[in-house]
């Protein structure tokens, strides 16, 4: 791409935009004076890019037709065999759309990225290749991945395996409902206001957000860095746990894995539970919109812990009722400065930028029509916030968040894992058109207030199938402390191992 110089008339317009006054002879300064800066971006335009190497062969795939894809979980099936031997030998696995696959399409849900293709692998991917793993494709997600409902993808809805016409949950939908439907082994999803554990909660599989940073996010588009996690969805624990054994650990390349500290989550499948504290927090429960059904089965599932051993008790934590609230602000204001202003990949952070990621990407202005109307409310919210406030609710939000975090760690010093509702309902129907632009909305974000909070304050939290509610499934989740993945995986072994589910 040529650099060109700025003409006089574009230095005033950015000098008018930027509420300064040039008279004509200080302008005429600045555009000599731009020739230096001119000069030292031609050279970086001519240098090549520094990007991690791609080993595994694979081709571009092919969109599946509806009989090859009736739950529309699929966006492109391409198969990208690993390494002949691994932790992951044998077991396959599909991607959520928003993780790069090079050479194989990725559109992220939304019609403004379709036709781009990245040249690069996830480490994600190269670390699940590297252990044997099979990529079978890539899962539709929501678009821009904004979305706790499965209806918002430009090519169209995914379905419930338990139940057509019902959610699948967002924005993961795709991975949920592969692994749901026993289509793949495993498959990743990401989650910054709950959209792994949303959808396995809609889906009855089991979804595991890591602590924040566990998981290197190298590759995989982002919305906010504060709040971006990838991780693992599946249809046993175990399966959760290996792949996490694979996935977490720095690459050097995501200035998100401060501290990051790594175990072998496998050995805690055998643990049990006997003797763990587990707090069943009260305001998780009884939400406005919490459906009888849901919670009795969590609570039921804190008795079955019990049962098995655990000391279980009622604890309360009034900031969890507000959780949601603080991650307004970060998550509106914050998508708006990195994915859409910043391109996708926002700045002043150190790492692996996807350069051509961001090329693509950049058309939405031209496009922001055809964005989804989650994007856009979020969007309008974000601007407006930033604009008129001058980001100090952002800024206001990341230091409460502190507060947040804090009153968990004070309830997680008397317990080893905190039990709550993963999501206040079962599966919904799946909005029609006709419903208006209120209720497409509404279908989206109506889920998020336990799962939201814990993106905010990086806390590891699993969903974990506890029952059925009208036929639909009934997530639990688990949250632990940073860094403590295997008690979670201790607890979520001996409950799955108890009995199916289904019966529960």
């Amino acid at each position: 791409m040529a650099v060109e110089k700025p003409t006089l008339d574009q230095l005033e317009d950015i000098a008018f935009d930027l509420g300064m006054e040039l008279s004509p002879e200080k302008l005429e300064t600045f555009h000599a004076l731009v020739d230096g800066a001119v000069a030292s971006y031609r050279i970086i335009a001519e240098l090549p890019d520094e990007k991690p190497i791609v080993t595994y062969p694979r081709t571009p795939g092919y969109q599946p037709d509806a009989a090859e894809n009736p739950l529309n979980a699929w966006y492109v099936k391409a198969t990208v065999k690993g390494a002949a031997e691994g932790k992951l030998a044998g077991k396959t696995v599909a991607l959520k759309d928003n993780v790069c696959l090079a050479g194989v399409p990725m559109m992220n849900g939304a019609a403004t990225l379709e036709g781009y293709v990245p040249d690069q692998d996830a480490t994600i991917v190269t670390r699940m290749l590297d252990a044997g793993a099979t990529i079978l494709g890539k899962a539709h997600c929501e678009s821009f991945c904004l979305s706790g409902g499965s209806h918002t993808g430009a090519l169209g809805a995914v379905h419930n395996p338990h139940r057509p016409g019902y959610s699948a949950g967002g924005s993961s939908s795709g991975s949920a409902a592969l692994v749901a439907a026993g289509e793949v082994d495993l498959a990743i999803g990401g989650d910054q206001g709950g959209s792994i554990r949303i959808p396995a909660a809609f889906c009855g599989i089991y979804g595991m957000k890591p602590t924040w940073g566990l998981v290197p996010y190298t590759g995989v588009m982002p919305i906010e860095s504060t709040i971006d996690h990838t991780g693992p969805m599946t249809a046993t624990v175990a399966d959760n746990a290996l792949l996490l054994e694979v996935l977490a650990g720095p690459d050097g390349l995501d200035p998100r894995q401060t501290g990051c500290t790594t175990a072998r989550y496998t050995e805690a499948l055998g643990r049990g539970v006997k003797g763990l504290r587990i707090g069943i927090v009260t305001e998780g429960f009884g939400w406005d919109n919490s459906q009888d059904g849901v919670d009795a089965k969590v609570r039921a599932a804190g008795a079955r812990f019990a049962e098995l051993g655990a000391e279980v008790s009622e604890v309360s934590i009034p900031f969890h009722r507000i959780g949601k609230d603080i991650w307004t602000p970060i998550g509106n204001e914050g998508l708006q400065a990195q994915m859409m202003h910043g391109n996708g990949m926002g700045f002043n952070w150190k790492g692996q930028y996807n350069v051509g990621l961001m090329d693509a990407h950049a058309s939405w202005r031209e496009r922001a029509n055809d964005l989804s109307d989650t994007l856009k409310i979020s969007m309008l919210i974000g601007e407006y916030f930033t604009t008129k406030y001058r980001g100090r609710y952002y800024a206001k939000a990341q230091n409460i968040a502190r507060r947040l975090a804090a009153a968990y760690d004070k309830a997680l010093g008397d317990y080893d894992l905190l039990l709550m509702p993963t999501l206040p309902i079962v599966a919904s129907k799946l909005p029609e058109r006709e419903e208006g632009t209120e209720a497409y909305i509404m279908r989206a974000f109506e889920m998020i207030a336990n799962t939201a909070p814990f993106d905010v304050t990086g806390h590891p939290a699993m969903s974990l199938p506890c029952g059925l509610s009208d036929g639909l499934p009934v997530g639990a989740m688990l949250i632990g402390k940073h860094w403590d993945e295997s008690t979670i995986y201790a607890a979520a072994a001996a409950f799955e191992a108890a009995g199916d589910w289904k019966t529960f």
